[in-house]
């Protein structure tokens, strides 16, 4: 069983045979995928589900805080099960792909507190951007 459907169990989410599909495909570390790879590889294990039962089960895994949706130098939006994991993200400038990678240190440090505006901060996200081996 996956972490991701492991973890909608404990938090007695009803699991359907369309959620736990989705949730499977999610699986894994590294995983940002868009929508429609989403549903691209869950038609592979149950051939009828829909595009929008693949959109409404994302949403509601966002809405949950089971997944993060990403966003990155305008492309698809991404969804990262690791959203339970404090990382941050290793974006390919070339081809998109993206790696969770967790350095140390605390990044809200990085902000000074002269420009904090007197915001509380509780997060922060940072993404490192260059090429990746393939097109470095």
């Amino acid at each position: 069983m996956s972490d991701l459907l492991r973890r909608l169990r404990a938090r007695g989410w009803r699991v359907t045979a369309q959620r736990r599909v989705v949730a499977e495909v999610l699986d894994g570390e590294h995983v940002h995928l868009t929508a429609d790879e989403v549903h691209a590889r869950a038609v592979l294990r149950l051939p009828e589900i829909s595009r929008a039962t693949v959109y409404n089960t994302l949403g509601e895994l966002v809405l949950l805080g089971e997944v993060a949706e990403l966003s990155a130098d305008g492309r698809a939006k991404r969804y990262d099960p690791n959203a339970h994991r404090p990382h941050q993200h290793l974006l390919c400038t070339g081809c998109g792909l993206i790696r969770d990678v967790r350095p140390t240190g605390d990044p809200l440090d990085g902000l000074p507190a002269g420009q904090r505006f007197g915001f509380t901060l509780s997060g922060a996200e940072v993404v490192y951007r260059g090429l990746c081996p393939s097109c470095g």
